[in-house]
């Protein structure tokens, strides 16, 4: 693994100057675009020894005469510069075989300071030099988890792999201006919802109230209340978990008097407590939403507003089946719609995609 380690040596044309006009003649040779920058520049007690791509051309001589005083092109030992690989794919190419370089993961969940990563079965047995190679080339990462099974059952969280730095499942992460406490392992939250949560809320009004039937540790609702300050939201979901998490998370940003958890199933407790109050409902259960929509449509005013519903697209499931579906079960909520257009929110697995659906109701 190509970590920093010990400098070669390599002979190169250079610029000798004394260490009086050194700084002159680097920037003269900088300007010139001739300096070598994979080696060290050279220092004894007089002199320093600039390394050289090549000989100096006739012109580049001209300029170096007229800008630095008493130089000499010769020859030097110099130490190959240190540097730390930029990329996974740098760091591991003396490590792995090149059939699985070619499977490395091209991307990866970075929340807080952990990174989350999906392994393929071929390089599975090279997890934890991987690992090593994400905290190598991410310096503000700090564990690296391997996902160990899908996303399961109805709080959607899944199993992780430590395999590499420090063992935990709790963070903070930052996304756009405010902070949240993050356990992966105990409630669901993907940062690639990001430009969908700021979308959200740039789309809401002040004076709204929200509803958001599946809330999660809040990333909707917090974002809302914090750049809408007339307006409030309440975040429901039946996941003990991720309402603790929330609770703290309206705290740490100041909306606790905004955003109002609450626990239980989304069918009840817009059943018992929100009929009427909403503006706007927000669905990010994408998996089951559709089994939900009448609740949704319960909470909106009686005159109208705008759901946001979320679910996922494939060859098999193809958008507008999912859209008829959706018109059918407002117009069973006995809700009629004004307007319905959808939007690709992200790809969740080889054709398959995440939909929002923005439907304007009266």
């Amino acid at each position: 693994m190509k970590f920093i380690g010990q400098s070669a040596y390599k002979q190169s044309i250079s610029i000798t100057i004394s260490k009086l006009n050194g700084e002159k003649a680097i920037r003269t040779a900088t300007n010139l675009g001739i300096i070598d920058k994979t080696l060290n520049i050279q220092r004894d007690s007089d002199s320093l020894y600039i390394p050289l791509k090549r000989n100096p051309t006739k012109d580049e001589t001209d300029i170096l005469s007229q800008n630095v005083p008493e130089y000499k092109i010769s020859t030097h030992d110099f130490s190959e510069r240190r540097r730390t690989p930029q990329t996974l794919l740098e760091c591991l190419e003396d490590e792995l075989a090149p059939n699985l370089l070619a499977s490395l993961p091209h991307s990866m969940d970075i929340v807080g300071d952990i990174a989350v990563v999906e392994i393929p079965n071929e390089l599975e047995p090279h997890k934890n030099v991987i690992g090593k190679a994400i905290l190598a080339t991410h310096k503000n990462v700090g564990t690296v988890l391997a996902k160990a099974s899908a996303v399961m059952g109805e709080f959607r969280i899944r199993e992780f792999d430590l395999i590499a730095g420090k063992d935990k499942t709790t963070t903070v992460h930052k996304e756009n201006g405010c902070k949240y406490f993050v356990d992966l392992a105990k409630a669901y939250f993907s940062p690639r919802l990001s430009n969908e949560h700021k979308r959200v809320a740039d789309l809401t009004t002040e004076g709204e109230t929200i509803v958001d039937l599946f809330a999660g540790i809040g990333p909707f609702a917090i974002l809302i209340a914090k750049t809408h300050a007339n307006s409030k939201a309440y975040a429901l979901d039946s996941n003990a978990d991720a309402i603790a998490f929330l609770r703290r998370n309206a705290r740490l940003n100041r909306v606790e008097n905004r955003v109002f958890p609450i626990l239980g199933d989304a069918k009840n407790v817009a059943q018992e407590h929100l009929i009427g109050i909403a503006d706007r409902v927000i669905m990010n259960l994408p998996e089951k939403a559709i089994e939900f929509v009448d609740a949704g449509c319960k909470t909106l005013k009686p005159k109208g507003g705008i759901i946001h519903f979320y679910c996922f697209i494939s060859e098999q499931n193809p958008l507008e089946k999912n859209k008829a579906d959706l018109i059918n079960s407002i117009k069973k909520a006995g809700r009629k719609i004004n307007r319905i257009s959808s939007k690709l929110v992200r790809s969740t697995a080889p054709y398959q995609w995440q939909v929002a659906f923005d439907v304007e109701i009266h």
